[in-house]
């Protein structure tokens, strides 16, 4: 009995050192030319792997808020937050975003143009009152990115806001 088992203890620690991949075929390494440059990787994203749960892109079902009620812009130490708030069409409208409609935030002649976003759920909700309506979103400007701004214009689906630089 004690002679098996230390046969067995020495054959699964002598497996276990050789590795089972290499000892029964398989690679440890991929060959040579099979390596990509270490510039080209990024060990904190994962590679895009096909599989059986993978998930769609995301379509971006957005749409302007039906109104824009408030715009303040409030300086602070690094540059201003730019503030909106807008009446939705109807109630559960969620992930507001101020974005510039063509993707930056650069301004054009001096006028910073954004939209006011949201999204609606799929399914029918109620219209409500306007203060269960109301939706906020805020955007930071650096003071480089605030130079060369004179006036903000906020754009819903049905009016738009604008503020000056005094």
């Amino acid at each position: 009995m004690t002679k098996t088992l230390t046969v067995l203890l020495a054959a699964s620690l002598i497996l276990s050192g050789c590795g089972w991949r290499s000892w029964f075929g398989g690679r440890d390494a991929p060959p040579r030319g099979d390596l990509t440059p270490i510039e080209a990787t990024n060990p904190l994203i994962p590679a895009e792997r096909p599989g059986l749960f993978r998930r769609p892109e995301a379509v971006d079902t957005s749409v302007l808020i039906a109104k824009i009620s408030k715009l303040q812009i409030d300086r602070t130490p690094t540059g201003a937050i730019i503030l909106a708030e807008g009446i939705a069409s109807r109630q559960g409208a969620y992930a507001a975003v101020l974005t510039p409609p063509g993707g930056t935030l650069t301004p054009e002649d001096g006028i910073l143009r954004l939209d006011f976003r949201v999204a609606y759920p799929v399914y029918n909700t109620a219209i409500g009152p306007e203060q269960s309506r109301k939706v906020t979103d805020a955007i930071s400007v650096t003071r480089q990115e605030l130079a060369g701004i004179k006036q903000v214009i906020v754009t819903g689906a049905q009016n738009s806001m604008q503020s000056r630089r005094r």
